[in-house]
């Protein structure tokens, strides 16, 4: 499988943070910086499945918001249940910055990406699929480039949020 990479390299598709309130954070950034409106998800089993943490099955939830701010997305992540990187940052960095998303559009381009990574040694630190289409992982590139990579096939566009901010 060989890596298609396009003109100018992987294009960001999303930054996210961490943090312990999203619902404070989500009206923070709406006041401050006026983004909005938010896509509020909850990212629980059954639709949050096939869970693995550090190389083990796990089972973990989160809460997340997104928002285009130009022609990035940015995401908030809140931890709920079971062990995750999100709570593992937060217990170590506190909230702030945690990764960038170079999410790639089909499963073979994202098999592609990770079988690149692996490659040179870099393996997920967690992921897990979202219904049928979305699958993510998180890789360990903080040695390599000083930020932790998400990517995966699949986008949100294909999940309905929950609700919206502010509604």
């Amino acid at each position: 499988m060989t890596l298609d990479v396009p003109p100018g390299g992987l294009p960001i598709s999303q930054i996210a943070c961490v943090v312990h309130d999203l619902e404070a954070t989500m009206e923070h950034y709406h006041r401050v910086l006026g983004w909005g409106p938010w896509s509020v998800y909850e990212h629980v089993a059954p639709s949050l499945h096939d869970t693995h943490y550090r190389g083990r099955q796990v089972a973990y939830s989160m809460l997340g918001a997104e928002v285009q701010a130009g022609p990035v997305q940015f995401e908030l992540l809140q931890p709920l249940e079971g062990p995750s990187i999100y709570r593992d940052w937060l217990d170590e960095h506190g909230e702030g910055l945690h990764h960038l998303a170079v999410m790639r559009h089909t499963r073979q381009e994202s098999d592609a990406l990770k079988a690149s990574f692996a490659a040179q040694g870099i393996t997920p630190l967690m992921g897990g699929r979202i219904g049928e289409k979305i699958e993510f992982y998180y890789l360990d590139t903080a040695p390599l480039l000083k930020v932790i990579i998400e990517s995966g096939s699949g986008h949100a566009i294909d999940l309905q949020p929950v609700r919206r901010y502010p509604g």
